[in-house]
């Protein structure tokens, strides 16, 4: 069975960390639960308000880079997207609706690695991560998200 709008199978995953920054650069600020506003994202976020509102990575698609790069590991939290997921892969077709705890999102678009990947990852990583440094979405419903809730498509 798949879950609309997403090529892969039906799957859930779990919250394992939240995130903000104020602005770019600014010093990461991790939380146990957040609300997601529709249309707005997280409120003290640097992308409040924006299509791409709340930024997601999954740790399948970063073990995957991680492996090409030849590293141990890339540390989601280090990636700067607002929430790390326990999932193999995340959908990037946009318009697909997903739920994260009491909130239902859309995919937006795929998050295309920076520069600053090869800078906490080492030469390279950028190039590694291509296609795995997340997603971005909108929030169509309003809700609280807490570590170790679920996220779910389908």
């Amino acid at each position: 069975m798949e879950a609309a709008g997403y090529g892969g199978p039906m799957s859930t995953g779990t919250i394992l960390a939240i995130s903000t920054a104020s602005d770019y650069g600014a010093d990461l600020v991790m939380h146990e639960s957040v609300e997601l506003v529709a249309g707005v994202g997280i409120e003290a976020d640097r992308h409040a308000g924006e299509h791409r509102s709340v930024t997601i990575v999954c740790t399948g698609e970063l073990a995957k880079a991680a492996a090409d790069h030849g590293v141990d590991s890339i540390d989601g939290v280090t990636t700067r997207r607002n929430i790390v997921v326990d999932l193999p892969s995340l959908p990037r077709k946009h318009g697909t609706r997903f739920t994260l705890g009491d909130a239902v999102l859309e995919v937006w678009r795929d998050c295309a690695p920076c520069n600053l990947m090869d800078e906490f990852f080492g030469a390279g990583a950028r190039v590694a991560m291509k296609e795995r440094a997340g997603v971005s979405a909108t929030v169509i419903e309003t809700g609280t998200i807490s570590v170790g809730d679920q996220i779910s498509f389908g």
